[in-house]
């Protein structure tokens, strides 16, 4: 008897899933553990098994086609058994069917690009061919007796001048807009712009962070670090352990973890009728990707080496930009960091990422004048800034946690104890 296959739900906030690849065609035989497709979470590819032994007897979600968890994805069956009464009956329980079986080389969505040359500048201004070709009419060109006046005393041949009137009727700005060079205008210069299909991880984004943004009442901290010792203490590490190396990023996460567990309130979560406070830090460390943003966790971090550190958050980055993340590596976060010092951005703010109640947005190490000893001195300083949830995590908590992860990266003897490197 014939069974269907429905969109799997492959993590905890996919809706719907968008069929990447198919690995199997209708007619095939399948066996349970065989790949039957990839399919694009908002999160990652995965390889989805088929559980079913039988015939691929019908495909219901094309290539490139995003449907929602739940909707049927293929049927399974004998050789030639007839399942036309099973797809109507999953179209009227509201499993769409997407039509009669089909051979997925023969359905390829169609791409939603613009012209080649907007695909590199969307929202850009271009500027036409300058091939000029006027606008006839029984061998007549069209152009009002002010342009063909005007482009007679120019000794401008009117019949070269492309015409941007009703019709592509040349008018005396048509004319004026020519030179003899061979440059035609057709008045005003034309707008283009790219549109693209939304990804699934574009769509979770700006759901997740708009209901965090205007669900959670933020507030933000903000405080600036001297990091001369940060960047004495890295050198000497680095010298030490070459080639190996360890990152300011390594040392932040690190600094954050160790002051996380001195400050619990911060490492927290709101839950409706009730507030989480975590003794474990998971930190979530924000990589760009190319279709947005994803969080690969870092588990236990405050037990964790520097060096672990570095090679557990290299590793899950490039996991990330490959879209090869795993549930286990995206999901329990207990506090977020997200670092675009890289970027020479001095300081800025970041949304909260639930179900943490802060997260931490680190800026640059910028080389500036500063006071010691009453004297102005050339300094390294960095500006970190805290956005809390203000229904878990009040002002003084906030600073009282930022001052912690302060005193870390001025003095890191503080956070670095025997094989902490």
């Amino acid at each position: 008897m014939a069974e269907i296959v429905r969109m799997p739900k492959l993590s905890d906030t996919m809706t719907e899933g968008v069929v990447a690849k198919w690995n199997k065609k209708v007619g095939d035989k399948v066996k349970s553990g065989d790949i039957l497709a990839e399919i694009e979470t908002d999160k990652a590819t995965m390889e989805f098994e088929s559980y079913l032994d039988g015939t691929l007897l019908h495909i219901g979600v094309q290539q490139g086609q995003a449907v929602p968890v739940d909707s049927l994805l293929a049927v399974f069956g004998k050789e030639g058994e007839d399942i036309t009464a099973l797809l109507a009956e999953a179209a009227k329980d509201g499993a769409p069917a997407a039509g009669p079986a089909l051979k997925i080389e023969e359905k390829k969505p169609e791409p939603v690009a613009a012209p080649a040359e907007a695909k590199t500048a969307p929202a850009s201004i271009a500027k036409p061919t300058p091939v000029a070709v006027a606008s006839t009419s029984n061998g007549r060109v069209k152009a009002s007796p002010l342009a063909k006046n005007l482009a007679e005393e120019k000794g401008i041949d009117i019949s070269r001048i492309r015409g941007s009137g009703p019709d592509g009727r040349i008018t005396k700005g048509d004319v004026e807009g020519f030179t003899q060079g061979g440059m035609a205008f057709s008045g005003p210069q034309e707008e283009r712009f790219t549109e693209v299909a939304v990804s699934q991880m574009r769509k979770t984004i700006a759901k997740r962070l708009a209901e965090s943004k205007f669900t959670a009442p933020h507030f933000y901290l903000t405080l600036e670090i001297d990091m001369s010792r940060s960047m004495q203490v890295r050198e000497a590490i680095n010298a030490s352990i070459a080639p190996d190396k360890i990152s300011f990023n390594d040392m932040v996460i690190k600094a954050v973890a160790v002051a996380l567990k001195q400050n619990p309130k911060v490492n927290s979560s709101w839950l409706g009728d009730r507030i989480r406070y975590n003794e474990h830090v998971h930190i979530g460390v924000a990589v760009a990707v190319e279709d947005g943003l994803l969080v690969p966790v870092v588990r236990f971090a405050d037990s964790k080496t520097l060096r672990s550190i570095g090679s557990e958050v290299r590793d899950l980055a490039k996991k990330a930009k490959e879209k090869k993340l795993q549930p286990a590596e995206w999901e329990g976060n207990t506090f977020t960091i997200s670092n675009l010092g890289m970027f020479g951005i001095e300081e800025f703010t970041a949304i909260i990422n639930p179900p943490d109640a802060c997260i931490l947005a680190i800026g640059g190490i910028m080389e500036k004048p500063v006071v010691k000893n009453g004297q102005v001195v050339a300094g390294h300083t960095m500006k970190v800034t805290l956005s809390c949830d203000h229904r878990v995590v009040d002002g003084a908590t906030g600073a009282t946690f930022l001052n912690t992860f302060k005193q870390m990266l001025e003095e890191p003897a503080l956070m670095l104890g025997v094989g902490a490197i």
